[in-house]
């Protein structure tokens, strides 16, 4: 593996070397036989390959003998000064008795640019890179993608390993598009994409971490769903993306917005299951929702937002005293979490028979709690005041008791 990216670097540094001004003919290597590749701008020569030296010769450019403008013939030679596209063609040369001697397609272009790359792990397992050209070069291109993992420092593995060099895939559904299976998730790496034509290359190399690169596929299977006899709710549920495998070790999290269809700001809530019941819709509207997913421990960044889905809450039904009593006890499915978004709307002008049940338990409770505080007060006053009685009746006997004394002759108190 090591000699084959070795060869194919020799040959990117040998194509980059031939940058000239003059064509280049690659005959059966693009595919197209008899064809002369020139760059634009540029002086192109074409030799007449069945000339004599010194032989008069005849140029025609697509059969006729008019050529492109500003061109000559030296030697039997035709050059074709700062070509443009316009000069494109069939030439021929043809000895002083009209015979053909010789025959080129020329097609004009230029040298590739430097592509610009973007690389990204749809999960744990491999990535893929992506690129486009920076210059249009009208010209057959192909491109040579290779990548290596960088080693740590400290690492003394040989890096000969063939588990860190190698090309990356290209599949000929997915143009400039290449895949790296078996990735590994902590690893750093640098991928080289090169792109060749008839007149030379050029390359990108993008250093990277797929810890970085992670963008999760959009979640799949979108569902909204009313529940019944609830006006102002909406169940949501959706799977886990086709490419994310299923390990327990490597998790996802999900956004979700909602609106209803009339309105322009989403609400969001981000939650771990993948089903959320929103408690906060709006009754007899149609409600859009999307979703998003990322690494459970953030790693990377956000999905895009799946497609749409849409789903309109029940409509409001009245319950009788004992279904409603039924509803109160009977705890809700775990797994539907009310979301997180604020409800801003007053109690009094919920419909939800199971929200009013509530609002009454805790008015009771609160109730009871005042008559409690009131009871224990009372309590305490009357203590108070038996205690502050006990104390007056004492005083006045006391009194009493002193006044009659000193009313006795002293003779008698003796």
């Amino acid at each position: 593996m090591l000699s084959l990216v070795s060869c194919i670097g020799k040959v990117a540094v040998l194509s980059a070397a031939i940058l000239v001004t003059t064509s280049i003919t690659m005959s059966g290597e693009w595919g197209e036989e008899g064809v002369t590749y020139g760059q634009l701008g540029k002086d192109v020569i074409l030799p007449c390959a069945g000339g004599s030296p010194g032989a008069v010769l005849e140029w025609q450019w697509n059969g006729a003998p008019v050529l492109p403008e500003g061109s000559t013939v030296q030697q039997g030679q035709l050059l074709l000064p700062r070509a443009e596209r316009s000069s494109e063609g069939v030439y021929s040369c043809h000895d002083a008795g009209g015979l053909l001697l010789s025959s080129v397609t020329l097609r004009l272009g230029r040298v590739p640019g430097v592509p610009s790359v973007s690389c990204r792990a749809s999960n744990f397992e491999n990535f893929s890179c992506f690129w486009t050209s920076s210059t249009e070069t009208f010209l057959p291109t192909r491109y040579i993608t290779t990548y290596r993992k960088k080693l740590r420092p400290g690492d003394e593995r040989e890096r000969s390993n063939s588990s860190d060099v190698g090309l990356c895939i290209q599949g000929p559904a997915h143009p400039h598009s290449c895949t790296v299976n078996k990735s590994h998730f902590w690893s750093s790496y640098r991928m080289n994409v090169t792109e060749v034509n008839p007149l030379g290359s050029n390359f990108r190399l993008l250093d990277f971490t797929v810890q970085a690169i992670l963008k999760p596929d959009p979640p799949e299977g979108l569902r909204v769903e009313p529940v019944p006899s609830a006006p102002r709710r909406l169940r949501v549920s959706w799977e886990y993306p086709s490419t994310w495998p299923n390990e327990p070790y490597f998790q996802l999290k999900f956004r979700l917005q909602y609106r209803p269809v009339m309105h322009s700001s989403w609400s969001m809530v981000e939650t771990a299951n993948v089903s959320e019941l929103i408690t906060d819709a709006f009754m007899g509207l149609e409600h859009v929702v999307q979703v998003s997913a990322k690494d459970f421990l953030d790693a990377g960044s956000w999905s895009e937002w799946s497609g749409e889905a849409w789903g309109m809450p029940a409509l409001g039904q009245t319950l009788a005293p004992s279904e409603a009593a039924t509803a109160a006890i009977e705890p809700e499915n775990p797994a539907e979490e009310p979301s997180l978004a604020p409800n801003n709307e007053p109690v009094a002008g919920r419909s939800d028979p199971l929200e009013k049940v509530a609002v009454l338990v805790s008015l009771g409770v609160f109730a009871f709690f005042v008559l409690a505080v009131i009871l224990v007060f009372a309590f305490l006053m009357w203590i108070r005041m038996k205690k502050h009685s006990k104390e007056a009746t004492k005083n006045h006997d006391l009194l009493s008791a002193t006044l009659h004394m000193k009313a006795l002759p002293k003779a008698q108190i003796l």
